[in-house]
């Protein structure tokens, strides 16, 4: 199971306006999911008192050609040449780690083709999440297994699960990377769900498997891993209720650095519960992953504008607090490869890496399978700059 096959079928039902969406593994809960305020799921023009204002937005070209540059690298024949995802985490040395779902390890051909994967009928090798770190300015990839035979740095139960990865944070010295499970249950194209939410833990010296893994909340069909910010003596994790359109913003928070700490909830009414059910939407419009970044005094929502089917437009919400309400609309950027069967999605910032201004990564797919083969470029993160004022 491919994500970028997978990934189709949801978007295609979408756009001829079909409801069978894949049904996620979890229980209706009893009582209607609570919702903040209706003008708050549909956020205001306004944008909020202390919250920045798009100034510019830039191509970041050092990102953009550090990837391109080493994904066409053949010196080796295991690493990265394409992937989505596209999270990071500083290390506790200095490096930066890029947190990757799914990935495509192999060679390059001269005229910018790839293999097909194994079993195709190439050798390439795909997997469902990896690793790549960045110190001075290069590349490497993280891998479990064999250079001759690798596997994902979480690897599944079994052949009909998989994990994607979300944010990443470190706490106690030790990099946690939160990763959704799927399950496959059936023979169909789209039989396959979202299961559960874990928290995988690695030593930094040490990336290629955990030494352990922690079930999250899983029991309120909620997503808890689009994005992570450290603030005020606490981590929130942000989630998305991926109802196919729409898709719902809920907020949670640990005390203190660790994802293994006690979970609450933010409520409809702005409190915060320690009971998952009670966790409420408090807004519409967001993509799986996106971020929310200290920017000034304010607090800058990233994401990929689902509020229009497919859209190329990554947009940028406002507020006061790490929690919301999240207002004012603005664009940030319409990305220029949307066009025919390529599409991009889960744009989402990267506050510790250095650029001109605050960096975003996009991610670039195609509805055609074998246009992953043909071209190597779609499948590869995009990175952009962006200033406040």
């Amino acid at each position: 199971m491919t994500r970028f096959r997978s990934a189709l079928a949801p978007l295609a039902i979408a756009l001829v306006g079909l409801t069978a969406v894949p049904q996620q593994a979890w229980a209706a809960p009893p009582k209607p999911i609570p919702s903040v305020a209706q003008q708050q799921q549909q956020p205001a023009a306004t944008r909020a008192a202390c919250g920045p204002t798009v100034k510019t937005t830039t191509v970041d070209a050092r990102l953009t050609s550090l990837f391109t540059n080493y994904g066409n690298d053949n010196s080796r024949l295991d690493d990265w040449t394409g992937a989505d995802g596209t999270y990071s985490v500083k290390l506790p040395s200095g490096k930066e780690l890029w947190v990757f779902s799914d990935t495509f390890l192999g060679r390059v051909n001269a005229d910018g083709s790839r293999p097909p994967v194994v079993g195709e009928g190439g050798d390439t090798v795909f997997l469902n999440n990896s690793f790549a770190v960045e110190r001075n300015g290069k590349l490497s990839t993280i891998h479990d297994g064999t250079a001759a035979a690798p596997t994902a740095v979480m690897p599944p139960r079994d052949q009909n699960h998989w994990y994607w990865a979300g944010d990443a944070t470190v706490a106690g010295g030790l990099v946690e990377v939160t990763y959704q499970e799927y399950e496959r249950y059936g023979t169909g194209a789209w039989d396959w769900r979202w299961h559960r939410n874990v928290v995988a833990r690695f030593a930094p010296g040490r990336l290629n498997e955990p030494i352990g893994v922690t079930d999250l909340p899983s029991g309120h069909g909620v997503a808890w891993a689009s994005a992570i910010l450290k603030d005020g003596g606490y981590t929130y994790v942000y989630g998305v209720e991926d109802l196919g359109s729409p898709k719902y913003m809920h907020v949670a928070r640990v005390k203190g650095q660790s994802l293994l700490g006690t979970w609450e909830f933010l409520k409809a009414d702005g409190t915060w519960s320690p009971n998952e059910t009670d966790s409420a939407r408090i807004m519409s419009g967001v993509a799986n992953e996106y971020s929310v970044t200290k920017v000034g005094s304010g607090y800058v929502l990233i994401t990929h504008d689902t509020t229009e089917v497919l859209s190329p437009n990554i947009v940028a919400y406002t507020s006061c607090s790490p929690f919301g309400p999240f207002t004012g609309k603005q664009h940030v950027y319409t990305t220029p490869e949307t066009k025919g069967n390529i599409f991009t999605y889960n744009a989402h910032a990267h506050p510790e890496v250095a650029g001109n201004g605050l960096v975003i990564s996009y991610n670039v797919n195609s509805f055609v399978n074998t246009d992953h083969y043909r071209d190597v470029t779609i499948y590869r993160p995009r990175f952009l700059d962006v200033t406040f004022q």
